[in-house]
């Protein structure tokens, strides 16, 4: 890969693991949702990381899609790493004062760990499965309808993964459906929000990657 080519994947990477660490860092808090149910701030932020892969995917192939999904699965185990070495270590004196929330925010059970690794693997790779194999059924058109089926059942992967894995044996499994059920739906709907930007970041690498090769041309 060269330097050139290199420049618009970077600004991509660096937005795909942005969405995925503030998904998975501001996503403790809960908003209100519907009927009674509450929702993670994180349905702002995780379906940008699913959109990523596609768009990448769209215009540089399955294979950087595919280097996209191992980054993140790096940088997650790394980021885990650093989190438990950062709350096992004595605490001075004078920070006393910010331990009881910094271990709430950062001294994530390893249980929870595991599901989100698990899932966000699982989910990830999936999505990038489904949107080749429904490029190879329906052809390069139709971005938009191959990015949003791609992204609702790699969602819903996602979202069954991480509360079973989190949850089962500490709440009933209702419960559980229920709090998957409107969290997936609601992320596939902000996920199909997105989608016009999804276009537009096609677009503009498309005009990056031909402006590019008529410079190396000439």
């Amino acid at each position: 890969m060269n330097d050139k080519i290199s420049k618009p994947i970077l600004v991509c990477l660096a937005l795909y693991l942005t969405s995925l660490f503030a998904a998975n860092t501001l996503g403790i808090k809960l908003m209100p949702f519907i009927f009674g149910t509450n929702l993670s701030v994180a349905v702002f932020s995780f379906p940008v990381v699913f959109i990523m892969t596609d768009i990448i995917g769209e215009v540089y192939g399955k294979k950087m899609a595919k280097n996209f999904v191992l980054a993140g699965i790096v940088s997650i185990i790394v980021f885990l790493l650093y989190s438990l070495i950062s709350t096992i270590t004595p605490w001075a004196q004078d920070g006393l004062w910010v331990k009881e929330g910094y271990n709430q925010i950062f001294g994530l059970s390893f249980r929870f760990s595991v599901a989100s690794l698990v899932a966000f693997v699982i989910a990830e790779y999936q999505d990038v499965f489904s949107f080749f194999f429904l490029k190879a059924k329906m052809g390069e058109k139709y971005f938009w309808l191959r990015s949003n089926l791609s992204n609702i059942w790699s969602q819903l992967l996602d979202s069954s993964v991480f509360m079973l894995i989190a949850y089962l044996g500490i709440l009933p499994v209702r419960t559980i459906l229920l709090i998957i059920i409107p969290w997936w739906l609601y992320k596939v709907f902000i996920g199909f929000l997105y989608t016009p930007l999804s276009c537009l970041g096609i677009l503009l690498l498309r005009k990056y990657e031909k402006h590019e090769n008529q410079n190396n041309q000439n």
